[in-house]
């Protein structure tokens, strides 16, 4: 990964903006969501989750990028809390079991901020970088694929509209790109990350373009 890293360094400026304007650009797939909902009225069949979801990441990944003192990374999520929020709100006005479908979830999730901006205060130093890294790594990867929670459903009935399609596939190009930039920094955390990231993106591609007419969000 040395060998790469030092070919590919001298981008390492480019790479980085790049990944973080397309992965700004990602967030804004989220727009098609809202309007599935707008058009029906109704947030019936659409889980909250990729928004809530996308605020507690991005507030911990923000802590991990600060943690890095990464401008890019920082950049990124400061973009990912607001939209998300955008995208949160909108979803509150159209829901109509707003306790259970959106602040009880909501409070899980501010839990979880709490808790490991709290162990972060109180971690080594040396060991902080590694097993953050470690436990946001595994919760975005979670969050990632969370639609494959229903896989043996999607092949049973040949339906994939569980798998937001333009999420997943900018997801797909973001990993790609997020990856290059790991290996330029050497970070192995990021590079594990966007590697099982791009493949979960890629296995949500490949049942979307399996079951292509049952998609929700073309």
């Amino acid at each position: 990964m040395e060998a790469l890293s030092n070919l590919l360094q001298p981008y390492k400026e480019e790479v980085g903006v790049t990944a973080s304007v397309v992965t700004i650009l990602q967030f804004f797939s989220g727009t098609f969501i809202c309007y599935d909902i707008y058009k029906r009225k109704s947030t019936n069949g659409i889980g909250a989750l990729p928004f809530i979801g996308g605020v507690v990441i991005g507030i911990l990944v923000l802590k991990f990028s600060m943690i890095l003192q990464d401008k890019n990374m920082f950049n990124v999520n400061v973009a990912a809390i607001l939209l998300n929020t955008i995208y949160l709100a909108f979803y509150i006005f159209y829901s109509k079991n707003k306790m259970e479908e959106v602040f009880r979830p909501c409070l899980k999730g501010s839990a979880l901020i709490v808790v490991l901006l709290s162990y972060v205060a109180y971690e080594d130093p040396n060991n902080l970088e590694y097993r953050y890294g470690l436990i946001v790594t595994v919760l975005m990867l979670l969050l990632m694929g969370s639609p494959l929670i229903e896989i043996k459903s999607m092949i049973k009935n040949e339906d994939a509209s569980a798998i937001p399609f333009p999420l997943t596939l900018m997801g797909t190009i973001v990993s790609f790109l997020w990856l290059l930039y790991g290996i330029i920094l050497l970070n192995s955390f990021m590079v594990v990350q966007n590697i099982l990231g791009f493949l979960l993106c890629v296995v949500q591609l490949a049942l979307s373009i399996m079951y292509p007419l049952k998609v929700k969000f073309e």
